[in-house]
């Protein structure tokens, strides 16, 4: 097993190759492209749509000459988005490092996996727990975090502005410029639909403004005990906000006593009026909706930089447990990873055995948080 500090050297030396391409989650039903500003032009929103060719019985050569004047007639955006399709996915930090070849029990698509049992610590199944890789929108788990224990009027005004449109990686977001809805729509639209202006209108509003809501993310980190954690902005849009997953761990467990974290995050849906529209959002993990299960908290996350990622607390079998996967390889494979291992707790609900507990979390007060 690759130690934390081996992966952070190797992913750091290849950072601008995995950086160059990615989505962000926000809304999910369209992802952004994911990138630096640099390197907009090489990364694709969506893949497979912009490549396709209609053949209708036309000459070779017509058919050349109308998609060159249809190209050419096409806006820079559109152009931007045909070429970035073609461009090959980039791979993430944990396939970079090697640890999808991490083999365990389950066959687990997610290259970074921890199960522990809520009420006893104990650790269940543990895959790589201690690799620190970019999370993505699981940031978002922390932003709700901080704005909830800084008891502030939730039914607050907050205006979308031009600082929470995205230049890390270009994603697109239905809250326009100018779009005011509550401090609590906010946060419920970032917790359920992971939407990214309304994240980052949260950590902007915080008192201090974005970087004393980013040092408020970090400090809450620490005194949690979340040593291999580092937050840079609240939406995790950026690959430098990075965890474990016994890091994130003790987040979630944190977090799951909030009810408002939990209310919002397992919210089936929402609609939002912003002026003369109305919103529908949806949540981003479509297993809140399944009888088959019974879930407290959650979160998903997806940049490019990251894989698919998702942290949960849940009653399985009776029994409390909070799960967590980073850099999973495919948009359903998450999902498929959380089925399986519900299914693996249900059959040996009475012989699972602990592998080790969680590090005890620190105690310390922490200026400036209500931990």
């Amino acid at each position: 097993m690759l130690s934390a500090v081996t992966l952070v050297f190797a992913a750091s030396a290849l950072a601008p190759a995995a950086q160059a391409a990615g989505s962000s989650e926000a809304g999910q039903s369209k992802p952004g492209v994911n990138a630096p500003k640099s390197t907009k032009s090489a990364n694709s929103a969506k893949s497979g749509e912009s490549g396709k060719s209609a053949n209708t019985g036309k000459s070779a050569n017509t058919s050349k000459s109308a998609t060159a004047r249809a190209g050419s007639k096409a806006s820079p955006k559109a152009k931007r988005r045909s070429a970035m399709s073609a461009a090959p996915a980039r791979p993430s930090y944990g396939q970079i490092a090697g640890l999808h070849a991490t083999p365990d029990d389950l066959a687990l698509k997610s290259s970074v996996a921890l199960v522990i049992d809520q009420d006893t610590q104990e650790v269940l199944l543990q895959k790589n727990q201690r690799a620190v890789l970019p999370i993505a929108s699981l940031t978002k788990l922390m932003t709700g975090t901080i704005i909830s224990e800084a008891k502030l009027p939730m039914d607050e005004m907050i205006t979308i502005t031009q600082d929470d449109v995205d230049t890390e990686k270009g994603s697109g977001s239905r809250l326009r410029v100018g779009a005011a809805l509550t401090r609590a729509e906010a946060m419920h639209l970032a917790l359920m639909a992971s939407e990214n202006r309304a994240a980052h209108a949260l950590g902007r509003t915080y008192p201090g403004g974005l970087s004393a809501f980013v040092s408020a993310m970090n400090a809450k980190a620490r005194q949690l005990g979340m040593q291999a954690t580092t937050y840079v902005e609240p939406t995790g849009l950026s690959s430098r906000n990075q965890s474990s997953a016994q890091d994130l761990a003790i987040l979630v467990a944190a977090a799951a006593i909030d009810p408002m974290l939990r209310e919002y995050s397992t919210s089936h849906g929402a609609q939002v009026a912003v002026g003369k529209r109305v919103l529908q959002y949806n949540n981003t993990n479509r297993l809140v909706k399944n009888p088959d299960w019974d879930i407290g908290l959650q979160k998903t996350g997806y940049i490019s930089e990251a894989g698919q990622c998702l942290v949960m607390q849940a009653r399985i079998a009776g029994r409390k447990v909070i799960i967590v996967f980073l850099d999973s390889a495919g948009k359903l494979s998450r999902l498929g990873d959380a089925e399986r291992v519900r299914r693996w707790v249900e059959h040996n609900a009475g012989s699972l055995r602990p592998t080790g507990a969680l590090p005890t979390r620190t105690s310390s007060a922490v200026p400036g948080t209500n931990g």
